[in-house]
């Protein structure tokens, strides 16, 4: 059985339900907008996130941004890559998701990585179990720590390559021809299995039953929300379901929130860390990578020069948010206001949404997890790690 089958099995595999609709109590609309008690950042700390992150590599180490570039570089995916040339000329998003690799990594620098290394010194080693001090250790973390790290962007980068398998139902003559495209999906089917296979294999010379359990548990959890995320942009264009604030926070824990979680908690594993202190780790974890979901959802809403035609997400958290706070009967209305020519003009749908109370309860919504995700750091000792994990919140919660 092919290793992206495999993928879609899990759930089944695992012994996990068929995707409930509510995991988790989440507050009131209402406390959603009324976050008064933000933490906000001392007035030393950096707030531009290439100065954040590029603080918080000093302190690990070395560079996390070609972090996953050793697997990347290998001889199999170098021929992949040649192949990848014939895309050229094509719409085809797997060429993207290439050049981002390489153009954009010092721009969209591997968060996930990163923050692992950075919650693994900051926990320290565990003073309960000596048997630790045997590990290698370099500038305060373990080498089985950074291979966690390494593994989890790993994962991550192959589920870009994976969601960037195009729908050739959907497929336009500009995208360009149909074969390419579809030679496009099969070098993206083939390039995600490699990398997930190498993980596999990372994950399993680390040797500790509970982490791979852990990533284990996290892949399903990115299969999940994958096929949520499908379901749901499948009926976008439509736009007859909305999916409630709720759903949303389900879904983007899932496809976002699990890998950054659970690895923050398996590295306190590896460590030998108590069940407390990893579960703070995994609390850190989950709460950041909401927050930096809501940031990323904002951006269209928020940034000086957003383009008027650009197309937004419309089951993003400000939108969700503008739908709850509307009622259905009123979105809709909205929705067929802004239909020109049977085309959404999504720069006059984005007026009407910034004129609401969405884009600002996202914010709040953001500044939230982003107080969640504080709240578990206090469980650690103060250290420069700690401060770099308090100033990437402080970097994807400002909004100003």
């Amino acid at each position: 059985m092919r290793l992206r089958q495999l993928l879609l099995r899990f759930p089944r595999l695992l012994g996990a339900p068929s995707f409930p609709r509510r995991w988790w109590w989440s507050p009131p609309l209402d406390t959603v907008c009324t976050v008064v008690s933000w933490r906000g950042q001392s007035s030393r700390s950096p707030t531009h996130w290439n100065q954040v992150v590029s603080e918080a590599e000093k302190i690990v180490g070395y560079p996390t941004s070609f972090m996953s570039l050793r697997c990347l570089l290998s001889d199999e995916l170098n021929n992949i890559a040649m192949q990848v040339r014939k895309l050229v000329g094509t719409q085809h998003p797997l060429l993207t998701t290439a050049r981002g690799f390489v153009q954009d990594s010092r721009h969209n620098l591997q968060l996930r990585g990163l923050v692992v290394l950075l919650i693994s010194k900051a926990a320290g080693p565990s003073s309960i179990h000596e048997s630790c001090q045997n590990y290698d250790m370099v500038s305060g973390i373990y080498s089985c720590q950074r291979s966690l790290a390494e593994i989890t962007e790993l994962i991550h980068t192959a589920l870009l390559v994976h969601r960037g398998i195009v729908n050739l139902n959907e497929v336009q003559s500009s995208d360009g021809p149909l074969k390419d495209m579809q030679f496009g999906n099969k070098i993206a089917i083939l390039s995600g299995d490699f990398l997930l296979a190498n993980a596999c294999n990372g994950l399993a010379l680390l040797k500790n039953t509970k982490v791979v359990e852990l990533l284990a548990s996290a892949l399903r959890d990115l299969v999940q929300g994958v096929y949520h995320e499908n379901s749901t942009s499948a009926q976008e264009n439509d736009v007859t379901d909305d999916i409630g604030i709720s759903t949303w926070k389900e879904q983007t824990f899932l496809s976002h929130g699990a890998l950054l979680a659970k690895s923050c908690q398996a590295a306190m594993a590896l460590a030998k860390h108590d069940a407390g202190v990893q579960d703070m780790a995994f609390q850190y974890g989950k709460h950041m990578a909401m927050s930096h979901k809501i940031n990323s959802d904002l951006q269209p809403f928020i940034k000086e020069k957003t383009s008027d035609t650009m197309a937004f997400n419309l089951n993003s958290a400000p939108v969700v948010l503008h739908q709850e706070f509307l009622g259905r009967d009123l979105w809709m209305k909205q929705i067929g206001e802004a239909q020109e020519k049977g085309r959404l003009n999504y720069a006059k749908l984005r007026e009407t949404i910034k004129a609401g109370k969405g884009v600002t309860s996202a914010i709040d919504l953001c500044r939230y997890h982003g107080n969640k995700a504080l709240e578990a750091l206090e469980s650690f000792p103060p250290s420069e790690a700690r401060s770099a994990l308090e100033n990437i919140v402080f970097a994807v919660t400002r909004f100003s």
